[in-house]
């Protein structure tokens, strides 16, 4: 088979499992999206923002359009680099920001696939072993607990970055340590969790690698070595100042918080597959979603044994993995992720050790690949053993795909839109800190304008804006117009539908007393749009 009809198949592989895995995703793409959760609805306006940006407005990328007027803002969060520039090309072929994130989200998907297939298959020489490991690994139940999260559902990389690792080892050159640079840098840019994760992995694959084939006395595995981390840096580096600047303000995550997003025993047994839900009536509440799957488990460890004595560089490498990458998932209180916070500095960019669950996944994933290979020389009829395992892993992985209809735009951002470009604030202004991921709505519903917002939310608040908040949530008043009045805000919304009648029976006097300093210019069903004509004395 040549090289360029095996990639027409593992692509039409991919699509096709994709598609049926995802369903209705393919089909609606526009139409529905993660809009029934705060974390959703960031995500779909973080993915939008730097699609049309990093077209339209290149240079200013990091001053997304919140919390204004600080700028520098994507950076609150994860940027989500890597899923905008995948999703742009449908964003500015239909300005719908909800068919742009969704064609990330199914690009995610495939490149997964395409990744383990590619490194599964370098390992084991058995395109059917694998898919099979393919299969297991792109759709497993971690990914489909983080459909609110698009850089979490962005796994491809590290099948992508095992596999240029291990194309370095067999043959050292400066060209395919660019390539693993590459790789790496790619990942962190499409997810700053997992850019760690392959850090770490590579360095674990590094000292395996040393100790079973002493690539430590060769000059070149050295030189090459030194020309993807090299790589790597030039790549990531410009994009992480952002974020150093962040970390400067005060943001980071303390060990102790780690303790509550940490995994706990019955999380490796959990799954919202149609096929594992029936467990979560007789397991303690799991702190996440890391079941590998029956197949992947069995497979796995089937491989880990078989590895034993045939190929025991995999088994020390990816074994090893599985079992360092489970410990630390286990938090503060299992020891080993609190010597890696106090050793490593990134750590402190990190908040849930739980997600070290994937890379057992992932490893048991790749050693399944070694079973599925030794399982198909005995037998005669291993191309059909083949395709019934592909229907049994793929059914035991399905599960429902939680995205609602998206509702029609509010008639008050149509007219919005047609304004002159201005700074918005939205109310209510929610104020309390369980609230705060309400601001979200308002996020999401500026991919319709752009204007800059003073509402916002990421995972880094700016000071001020937590202080401002019960001078704002009463607007309008003197005190909360002259916070405004600096920076020139220009336009306010009110959703009626919100405010309780209390609430709003003590807003209509306010409007009465500071009319002259409000325009209307459209009162729809719920909603209302003023533009701030003047400030007080």
């Amino acid at each position: 088979m040549t090289r360029r009809r095996e990639f027409g198949l593992v692509l039409l592989a991919a699509a096709a499992f994709t598609i049926a895995l995802t369903y209705p995703l393919a089909f609606k793409a526009g139409r529905i999206g993660r809009i029934d959760n705060g974390d959703g609805q960031f995500s779909i306006w973080n993915v939008a923002w730097v699609a049309r940006t990093i077209v339209a407005d290149p240079l200013h990328l990091f001053d997304a359009n919140i919390f204004y007027p600080h700028t520098g803002t994507l950076a609150y969060s994860e940027s989500n680099l890597g899923a905008g520039v995948v999703a742009a090309p449908v964003y500015w072929a239909t300005r719908n920001p909800y068919a742009a994130h969704n064609f990330a989200v199914l690009v995610a998907f495939m490149a997964s696939f395409i990744g383990m297939y590619y490194l599964v298959n370098h390992l084991v020489a058995d395109p059917r072993a694998a898919g099979l490991a393919a299969i297991a690994y792109t759709f497993c139940p971690f990914v489909y607990a983080r459909t609110a999260h698009i850089q979490l559902l962005m796994i491809g990389g590290l099948p992508f970055v095992m596999l240029a690792f291990h194309r370095l080892v067999d043959q050292p050159t400066r060209s395919r340590g660019a390539a693993l640079g590459l790789a790496m840098a790619l990942q962190a840019l499409f997810c700053g969790y997992y850019g760690i994760f392959v850090l770490l992995i590579v360095a674990f694959a590094v000292i395996v690698a040393g100790v079973a084939g002493a690539t430590w006395r060769s000059s070149r595995f050295g030189v090459s070595l030194a020309v993807g981390a090299a790589v790597a840096l030039a790549l990531v580096a410009p994009v992480f100042i952002p974020y150093l600047r962040v970390q400067r303000a005060g943001f980071g995550r303390t060990l102790e918080a780690a303790g509550s997003f940490s995994a706990n025993w019955s999380a490796y047994l959990t799954s919202s597959s149609y096929a594992h839900a029936w467990l979560l009536a007789y397991l303690p509440r799991p702190s996440e979603s890391l079941f590998p799957g029956v197949v992947a488990t069995v497979f796995g460890l089937s491989g880990a044994w078989i590895a034993r004595a045939r190929r025991a560089e995999l088994l020390w490498l990816y074994g090893g993995l599985a079992v360092i990458a489970a410990w630390a998932s286990f938090g503060p209180r299992a020891g080993l992720y609190s010597a890696l916070y106090r050793a490593i500095p990134l750590f402190s960019w990190m908040r849930a050790p739980a997600r070290f669950g994937l890379i057992v996944t992932f490893a048991l994933c790749v050693l399944s690949g070694v079973a599925f290979r030794a399982l198909f020389e005995r037998t005669r009829h291993a191309t059909a053993i083949a395709l019934s395992l592909a229907v049994v892993t793929a059914g035991e992985l399905a599960t429902g795909w939680p995205m609602p209809d998206v509702p029609p735009l509010e008639p008050v951002y149509g007219v919005l839109s047609q304004l002159p470009p201005g700074p918005v604030i939205e109310m209510p202004f929610w104020y309390l800190e369980f609230m705060f991921p309400r601001h979200t709505y308002y996020m999401l519903q500026s991919t319709s304008h752009w204007m800059p917002l003073v509402n916002g939310y990421s995972d880094y608040l700016p000071p001020d804006f937590v202080d401002h908040v019960m001078t704002l949530a009463p607007f309008p008043s003197r005190d909360s117009l002259k916070l405004l009045e600096p920076g020139r805000v220009r336009y306010a919304i009110f959703h009626r539908y919100w405010y309780s009648d209390d609430t709003w029976a003590t807003v209509t006097p306010r409007m009465k007393e500071f009319a002259p300093y409000l325009r209307r210019i459209f009162a729809g069903e719920g909603t209302e749009l003023y533009e701030i004509v003047g400030f007080p004395p």
